[in-house]
């Protein structure tokens, strides 16, 4: 699982790349998006739909709550 705080908001991801077996949390995180850094996918952080190719399937995406200091991921998948 990666987590991204971003834009003000703080997001829960699957860390494996669905095009490639390789660590999303390596990636450039931009506009609420993180790209994969071995070729270049880029995955909404919201919804997980990659935005381009050659990535086509999404990542699961997990619910994230804030609560004070502590951040808390629910284990189900949103998607």
């Amino acid at each position: 699982m990666a987590l991204v705080r971003t834009e003000g908001e703080v997001f829960a991801v699957s860390d494996i790349c669905s095009h490639a077996n390789v660590s999303l949390s390596e990636g450039e995180v931009e506009d609420c998006q993180i790209e994969c850094w071995l070729h270049g996918s880029s995955f909404d952080l919201r919804t997980g739909k990659p935005s381009g190719l050659p990535a086509t399937r999404p990542v699961p995406v997990y619910p994230v709550k804030i609560e004070g200091d502590d951040v808390l991921v629910s284990v189900t998948q949103e998607s």
